[in-house]
């Protein structure tokens, strides 16, 4: 009776093995699973990150429209043409291209001072935001041409009318990135009072250079002295009455 009981002894033990290393290799099978998962959820991670960084950043923008602002002046002096006579006296009959330039650079400096300081309230570069900003990059590159145009024309009504037309597309959409980055920001960066100044102010210049560009084709300097006293109320970008902080 003794024998019979040892000799089941080892197929018992021999029995117990397999299932002890199967659920070995069945505990390394889940582990490997979990942790090739939580590999994958880094990776993801990672990669949301890298395209998190690649978007446009509201300083990548504002660095893009530096440069085209950059372009633009230098395409403005560009046109600018030496007199044929070496004097002063020739020098003074060409004074409608180097007024026009004058006004024209002041005009893109306020432009660009405005736009640099309402992109620091831009938080996030939005689709809106971006195709705002280009509309309003296309309406300031339109300045050489006309520039160029009222120059050559010696300050003629209708090039002087369309001078101040391209004041009005600019100042619109001005306004577009105003009622984007100025009416959507928190009133603790933005007041109140700041909203409504800006908005009259911008709304009352809109005005003024719509009548302008009337006025220029019958009167050509007085809609251009127009336009040069809506460039004052610019001078101050973040308009009468009211530091806030961005």
């Amino acid at each position: 009776m003794v024998l019979p009981r040892h000799g089941r002894e080892p197929s018992r033990h021999l029995t117990v093995t397999p299932a002890f290393g199967q659920n070995i290799g069945q505990r390394r099978a889940i582990y490997g699973a979990g942790n090739g998962a939580s590999d994958s959820t880094k990776n993801g991670q990672q990669e949301e990150r890298t395209l998190s960084e690649a978007r446009a950043t509201p300083e990548r923008l504002n660095a893009f429209c530096d440069g085209v602002f950059a372009v633009l002046i230098t395409v403005l002096v560009l046109d600018l043409r030496p007199p044929e006579l070496p004097t002063f006296d020739a020098l003074l009959t060409r004074w409608p291209s180097w007024l026009s330039y004058a006004v024209s650079y002041v005009f893109i400096a306020i432009v660009w001072a405005n736009h640099h300081y309402l992109m620091r309230f831009a938080t996030a570069v939005t689709p809106r935001l971006m195709w705002f900003n280009f509309a309003h990059l296309f309406s300031v590159s339109l300045l050489p041409l006309s520039t160029a145009w009222m120059a050559v024309s010696e300050l003629a009504a209708q090039p002087v009318a369309f001078y101040a037309a391209v004041f009005f597309l600019v100042n619109l959409t001005y306004i577009l990135l105003i009622r984007e980055l100025i009416d959507r920001a928190t009133v603790r960066r933005v007041s109140p009072e700041m909203r409504r100044s800006m908005r009259v102010r911008s709304i009352t210049t809109l005005c003024l250079f719509g009548a302008a560009a009337v006025i220029a084709l019958r009167y050509p300097l007085l809609g251009l002295a127009v336009c040069c006293c809506c460039l004052i109320a610019y001078l101050r970008p973040d308009a009468p009455g009211l530091g806030t902080q961005a």
